[in-house]
């Protein structure tokens, strides 16, 4: 049976431009915690240009929505990360930089071992999970689904 690891995409409309003094607290804080993510047990990869984070990587037409992407070995890796660790401080204060969002801005689905994913594929999974809400296709934290034994297609 092939393995698997856990990708994550999650996106975000900031409030200002991003060299606005209104989000020099989020932009002071991305290098530390991209280094927190790397040094995580079970990190695999994120999604970062040359600039080492991925602000200047478009989701789509929109320049006021921020990405980020990563691969994970496991839920429970993750889940480490992103609500024990120094990240949870950034993430209860995303409201100061991020609009709310009215659909969910956030998803997780399952990859094989060692593929990258894109941020197209990221934009089609999330699309699917805003539209359908939790399927082994694309999930979240609070319907979790286990790995596919196989490669899954939308539903």
């Amino acid at each position: 049976m092939p393995a698997f690891h856990l990708a994550q995409i999650n996106i975000g409309r900031l409030i200002a431009p991003i060299d606005d003094p209104r989000i020099a607290d989020f932009v002071a804080q991305l290098d530390p915690i991209n280094a927190l993510a790397e040094a995580s047990p079970g990190f695999v990869w994120r999604l970062q240009s040359s600039s080492g984070n991925a602000t200047d990587i478009a989701y789509n037409d929109d320049p006021s929505i921020m990405l980020n992407m990563s691969v994970w070995q496991s839920i429970e890796a993750l889940r480490q990360f992103g609500y024990q660790s120094g990240h949870l401080g950034v993430f209860r204060d995303r409201a100061r930089w991020f609009e709310k969002m009215s659909l969910p801005h956030y998803c997780l689905w399952w990859i094989p071992e060692g593929h990258i994913p894109t941020v197209a594929e990221g934009r089609e999974r999330l699309e699917h999970y805003q539209q359908h809400g939790a399927t082994p296709f694309s999930f979240w934290f609070s319907q979790l689904f286990p790995a596919p034994a196989e490669e899954l297609t939308p539903v």
